[in-house]
């Protein structure tokens, strides 16, 4: 399941829909505007104005006929998002809201369903993955407490470095195809950092908060 496929979620989708994964739930409200295509490499001018979902699912299936899409062409609220979550094997964050975010992060602390967060804005980018199966991992409220003030800053407002959503994409789609596959270390309790502009990565460790209010009382 794919939570907005805008500057993250085109990549991600691509590469998913590309390698081979059977299903995919495409969730996005808007629809492709001219001044997203310099970053959202899923659409063409003659996308413009088409709902995201319906464009994205026409470019995946000619990538890949065999992959079966789900589209979700609306703002989907904590009761929908569970039930989706639960027909998901994993979730990508690709949405651009902290309230979204946290709304996601919950159906999947509820669903004991891994979610593979990705953010990016300027020259900054964001990876980790939250693997709700496992007790000791943490979830995306222990990292940002959804109280907590933080600046929300968004790509349409402030702008992003067009290759960077697609570094962040293209690395949420890996993270999700590693867990489908069993295959290498995730990134569960850790935050890959990236600066752009300096080419530079860092990794920092992502402790569970054993106070969590979200998932302190999972497992």
């Amino acid at each position: 399941m794919i939570v907005g496929v805008g500057g993250l979620g085109a990549p991600a989708a691509q590469f998913l829909a590309a390698a081979g994964v059977g299903s995919l739930t495409l969730c996005d409200a808007d629809r492709v505007d001219l001044t997203n295509l310099q970053r959202q490499i899923l659409y063409a001018t003659s996308d413009v104005g088409t709902p995201k979902v319906d464009a994205a699912a026409a470019r995946l299936a000619a990538v890949n006929p065999e992959v079966s899409i789900t589209r979700v062409a609306a703002r989907v609220g904590a009761s929908e998002l569970e039930a989706l979550v639960a027909t998901a094997d994993i979730v990508l964050d690709c949405c651009d809201n902290f309230e979204t975010r946290h709304a996601v992060n919950r159906a999947c602390v509820l669903q004991m369903k891994p979610l593979v967060s990705g953010a990016a804005v300027r020259f900054d980018g964001q990876i980790a993955v939250f693997d709700l199966s496992d007790p000791a991992s943490p979830c995306y409220h222990c990292l940002f407490g959804e109280g907590d003030e933080l600046e929300e800053t968004r790509c349409a407002t402030m702008g992003v470095f067009a290759p960077l959503v697609g570094i962040v994409g293209a690395t949420q789609a890996a993270e999700a195809l590693k867990l489908i596959a069993g295959a290498g270390t995730s990134l569960a309790g850790r935050l890959l950092v990236l600066d752009a502009l300096a080419m530079h990565w860092r990794e920092l460790a992502v402790p569970r908060d054993p106070e969590c209010p979200v998932c302190r009382e999972r497992g």
